[in-house]
């Protein structure tokens, strides 16, 4: 086999093919979820972002662009070892979260059995973070924090033989072997200037978001960032991977928000309807700001008919905004809530209140919204088993269409992360990538981790089996594959 230290491979100087892959699971029965970035797979999802810089590259670039999801197909190792040995791709990207990281480096160590001089090039907040483990080898390069301009200028400076040190924010290993962190890149202010997400790269792979249960389905992004200050957050993957690139070179802030205009949303919107599609998940970390925009958004949506999701503060949420989700086929809510312990929303900065939430479930309840709410298990070290079965009954008391209950997991890069381990909270010492639905890593001063994973099992269980919650949901299937796919959901959901 060639040595991996070999000089990297000349990139095609006419159009040169890159392939993003979503290699198979290696470390874990079930795969990281890239999108969201901090759950294993319940059902697929879009990783709209990485589709983004795909649509990206190919609009800068003489370029073709592959997509292969191995996960998606449900396709092996037995699989991905023939397909990379017989493929001749000029660079391979892979979107890295924590979750994936292990995995992401086995399947790096496949590529190189073939292509030990083909340039890898990681993205994600998994690589964000830890950028030097993820420099296996000089042929790997991180490109951190939001990646389209640095991804554009790394493969240029590629196929062109020009030097890396002048391009911002990517990470490389240099000709004596060091490991080398350009400067952070400004972060874009001209969203409208990004292409549309490249969705013909999915070919044949159907999604489905089974809180809205009409397709085609697709998802979309009107934002990126969130300036809230929940100190326990680990929002999308794009966002966490701004949030830690920045705050590395601002002492830990957030970056300023930034919005496309509502005509490019609404252009992206017309474009979906004329393709067909029927149902739209808006992944921004929060969707609504103000009356005005969420107004105008809500009229495209009304316009075209399309059913829609989004996620948004209850502090959001006003009686003319909830009139205007309900008149616009808005089939989701999502809330973040985590707790319905006052002091435990004080501790974590919520920045919102139990009354906050039950008026703005009311709110969405009289104008025929319906309301997921996210519970998140120890996200605080006021965390008891007694909180805990209060915010369950609060939940119970709400009648809402859906609960999704978590444990916890203080991601490096939070500010909850430096409380666990300055405290001694981490259970082995120090964090390690763990499936929220079912595992803990945590001993708060209050509560165990395996108090906590009880505690998850039996809200899921008292949640998910209650005579209420399955009468609901009975009404709302279409057809037995909607029912069988939430059966299988339920299962993952419940069980490893």
């Amino acid at each position: 086999m060639p040595d991996p230290k070999s000089p990297l491979r000349q990139l095609n100087p006419n159009t040169m093919k890159i392939t993003f892959l979503i290699p198979p699971c290696y470390d874990h029965s079930q795969p990281a979820e890239r999108s969201a970035g901090c759950t294993r797979i319940v059902y697929p999802m879009i990783n709209i972002y990485e589709l983004t810089l795909a649509a990206f590259l190919r609009e800068r670039l003489p370029a073709t662009v592959d997509y292969q999801d191995f996960v998606f197909h449900s396709r092996r190792r037995r699989e991905f070892e023939p397909f990379v040995a017989n493929d001749n791709s000029d660079a391979y990207f892979i979107w890295t979260v924590n979750l994936s990281l292990e995995s992401d480096l086995q399947a790096i160590s496949i590529i190189r059995q073939s292509h030990p001089t083909t340039p890898v090039i990681l993205t994600g907040p998994g690589v964000t973070f830890y950028t030097d483990k993820a420099l296996v080898d000089p042929n790997v390069f991180v490109v951190r924090g939001e990646p389209e301009e640095s991804a554009l200028e790394l493969l240029e400076a590629l196929r062109d033989g020009k030097p890396l040190a002048d391009i911002r924010g990517i990470s490389y290993i240099n000709k004596e072997g060091k490991k080398v962190n350009n400067p952070p890149r400004p972060l874009s202010t001209d969203l409208d200037s990004f292409p549309f997400p490249a969705r013909d790269l999915l070919k044949d792979q159907v999604y489905h978001n089974p809180k809205l249960k009409m397709g085609p389905y697709t998802t979309m992004l009107t934002s990126r960032n969130c300036p809230f200050k929940c100190i326990y957050c680990v929002p999308s993957s794009l966002t966490f991977a701004r949030e830690i690139e920045y705050g590395r070179e601002h002492g830990g802030r957030k970056p300023t928000i930034g919005f496309r205009s509502v005509e490019s949303v609404e252009k992206e919107v017309a474009m979906l309807a004329a393709q067909g599609y029927k149902a739209i998940g808006f992944m921004d970390d929060n969707f609504i700001w103000n009356e005005e925009r969420t107004r105008a958004i809500c009229d495209t949506m009304r316009r075209h008919k399309i059913r829609w999701g989004c996620q948004a503060r209850v502090d959001a949420i006003t009686p003319a905004i909830a009139k205007m989700l309900s008149e616009s086929y808005c089939g989701y809510v999502d809330l973040g809530v985590e707790s319905f312990d006052e002091e435990i929303l004080k501790y974590v900065k919520k920045g919102i209140t139990p009354d906050d939430i039950r008026r703005a479930i009311g709110l969405l309840k009289e104008y025929g919204v319906p309301v997921k709410l996210n519970i998140l298990i120890g996200c605080s070290p006021l965390e008891s088993r007694e909180t805990v079965m209060h915010t369950l009954r609060e939940v119970k008391k709400l009648d809402v269409d859906q609960v999704m209950f978590n444990i916890v997991s203080p991601f490096p890069g939070t500010k909850y992360y430096d409380l666990c381990k300055e405290n001694g909270w981490l259970k082995d010492d120090e964090y390690r990538p763990t499936d929220v639905q079912h595992e803990s890593i945590l001993n708060l001063p209050n509560l165990t981790a395996k108090e906590m994973e009880h505690l998850l099992f039996v809200n899921n269980l008292r949640y998910y089996l209650s005579p209420r919650f399955i009468a609901k949901q009975l009404t709302r299937f279409k057809s037995p594959t909607e029912f069988i796919a939430a059966l299988k959901a339920l299962k993952l959901k419940l069980f490893h």
